[in-house]
This record gives structure tokens, sequence and C-alpha cells, in this order.
């Protein structure tokens, strides 16, 4: 079993977190619900007809918590890499993952703090392949960090999706693919 560590709750993080935990890992994500999702409204989500942002954030934090993820609200001072993966430094103590999720939005200190190269523009951009994966062998970033100008929900959460199957996938050794089926009667 891995760890996995997602820093942002907002859709990406949360989306990530969903896949990996009911493939049965080990999940924490960080983040207080102090996204900017509860200043959206959606009525663009496929499969929602509208929903406030603070609602949709309720629901899939409850979501992703029945999937048997654990969400910390302890702030996250500092990340590491480390011989075998990550650390994540917390005010309580450090923690190792062998992956790290970064969905930090606009400003992006721990993205940062590990030396990842942006793209200087009206907004930084950290260079990702197309499942988020960073130059940093374990490190993803996800969300607004990779795609400014497209914050959209749905496309937040899509991001949180391909790094989540990106990361079991490697894990795996081999391509893996999430296919739910409908319950037999």
């Amino acid at each position: 079993m891995a760890t996995i560590a997602i820093i942002g709750d907002g859709p990406g993080g949360l989306s990530a977190a969903l896949f990996i935990a009911r493939a049965g890992h080990h999940v924490t994500v960080y983040g207080a619900d102090q996204t900017v999702m509860h200043y959206a409204f959606l009525n663009n989500y496929l499969g929602i007809d509208a929903i406030s942002g603070t609602d949709f954030q309720t629901a899939a934090r409850q979501q992703v918590l029945n999937a048997g993820a654990a969400i910390s609200e302890e702030n996250v001072t500092g990340v590491a890499i480390t011989g075998g993966g990550v650390e994540v430094t917390t005010e309580t103590g450090t923690t190792p993952a062998d992956f790290l999720v970064l969905g930090e939005g606009k400003q992006m200190p721990l993205a940062n703090s590990l030396g990842i190269q942006t793209t200087d523009g009206e907004d930084e951009i950290v260079p990702v392949d197309r499942n988020g994966k960073t130059a940093i062998d374990a490190v993803y970033v996800i969300g607004r960090s990779a795609r400014p100008t497209r914050s959209q929900a749905i496309i937040s959460a899509g991001d949180g999706a391909a790094a989540a199957l990106d990361i079991l996938s490697r894990i795996e050794g081999k391509d893996v693919q999430d296919w739910d089926s409908p319950p037999k009667e």
C-alpha cells in the first residue's frame, strides 16, 4: 500500500484523493476548506444541474472521507524530497509519503520551496505533463497552479483524476483504468 499526500482540498485535490483512496492506498488531504470554491456557483459541471461551491465542497469532502481518505486541517509548513519519496511537515510533525500532489491554487509556496521551475507570464505556471507530473519524480501539480487561465472546478477535478490514475499506474507498474460497473441484481 502506498502513501500519498495531497495538499489542497479543492476539486482537484479531492478528486485525486477519491481515486487513490478507492484503490486502497493511504491518502491524506491537507486543507482547511478555505478554497475559493466557497465563492463559486457551479452550473456547468457535468451531471449537476446547479450547486453552490460550498455545497459542492461539503459533498465532495464527505465522499472522500467515505472512500477512506483522511482530511487533515493542519497547516503544511514545508515539503521536502527524500531518497524514498517526499516528506510533509506540519506544526505537529513530519510525515513521509511516496507521492505528493500539490493543488495550491494561484499561490505556490510549497512548489516554489521544492525548486520547481515556473514559467513566467501574467500568471506563473508550473510546467507539467498531461497527468500533472512535474520534473520531480514523485511530485504532481494540479489545478490552477498548472492551468491558471482554466480554473474551472470540472477541469481541476479532471486534473486530479489524471494525476491519481498516473500515480496508481506507477504503483501497479502497468496502466490502471478506473471502471465502475453497476451493482448486479
